[in-house]
């Protein structure tokens, strides 16, 4: 079995937040403010690792203090965003932040974001206790279908919701997945790898290579939704067997699935149907919802 992978112009603009208000942005000239007024709002703490953005320190919301974590870094690539009536360039993960921010409790919310000379700064939401599912997976074992059952219902819920926003996440995993232990809810993290939603291919693939689908390796390119079932797929067996189902790109174009534990015909069905080999013979993203494994239902 495959073994889990761990896998110069100075501006600031915040999106509104609980407590806060959508402020303007401030002029050239304005380093030392714009870094005041990020320090007047939020303290930030120790590091707490590393994501697609870049560096990630705890912090608190002053105004109320409320758990918060910044993400710190310079991608390489800035785009325009629509939001900014200015023509300001922001990090691709800003914009896609921006549009699913609203509407899905199951996606980390985007509270504030600042420019500052060498780095953008994005604050959001931090829940408190909780922990990514690879940690949990590691803490508790696998899963029974029942836990697995309401923690993928909730990772659709957030995969839908970006794709009804026009965005593709493309990174779909169990460390970008963050889990309360006590309650079992579940938010969707991390957009560093994400992009627009398109009808047409994609022809690079950003994410955990072991979550590639078999046409990218085929062919070098894929289509999202497609590629977003795939690993579903993949995130739904991790849960349910602990272990990858693919060990490389040979196992993965094979497409061959061995159950090593006792898993219902009805979660395996689910399992294989997204893990077809070819994508035209995958489920649909909007039809999973209604198969009988995920409404608790036997064949």
């Amino acid at each position: 079995r495959a073994a889990l992978p761990r896998g110069s112009c100075s501006r600031l603009c915040a999106l509104p937040g609980p407590g806060s208000a959508a402020r303007q942005p401030v002029g050239c000239g304005a380093v030392a403010a714009a870094r005041r007024e990020l320090q007047e709002l939020y303290q930030l703490g120790p590091q707490l690792g590393s994501g697609g953005f870049g560096t990630v320190f705890s912090g608190i919301r002053l105004s109320d203090g409320s758990p918060v974590s910044a993400a710190s870094g310079l991608p390489e690539a800035l785009i325009f965003s629509s939001s900014q009536p200015d023509g300001t360039r922001v990090p691709m993960e800003i914009v896609l932040m921006e549009k699913v921010r609203s509407g899905c409790y199951n996606i980390i919310q985007l509270l504030d974001w600042f420019e500052l000379p060498d780095s953008f700064v994005l604050v959001m939401e931090r829940p408190e206790a909780w922990q990514d599912l690879l940690q949990f997976l590691q803490e508790h074992g696998l899963l029974s279908e029942e836990a697995a059952r309401w923690l993928f219902v909730q990772v659709l819920e957030a995969v839908r919701h970006c794709t009804a926003c026009g965005v593709l996440h493309r990174d779909i995993k169990p460390e970008n997945l963050l889990v309360d232990p006590e309650s079992g809810d579940l938010k969707l993290i991390d957009f560093g790898c994400g992009t627009f939603l398109q009808e047409r291919a994609y022809t690079r693939f950003a994410g955990m290579h072991a979550y590639s689908p078999p046409e990218w390796i085929w062919l070098g390119c894929y289509h999202g939704h497609a590629a977003t079932v795939w690993s579903l797929g993949v995130l739904l067996y991790v849960m349910v067997c602990g272990s990858l189902p693919f060990e490389d790109d040979h196992a993965i174009v094979l497409g061959q699935l061995f159950f090593w534990q006792q898993v219902s015909p009805e979660c395996q069905h689910l399992i294989r149907w997204c893990l077809a080999k070819h994508p035209a013979e995958r489920l649909q993203l909007e039809e999973i919802p209604r198969h009988p494994w995920v409404q608790g239902r036997r064949f």
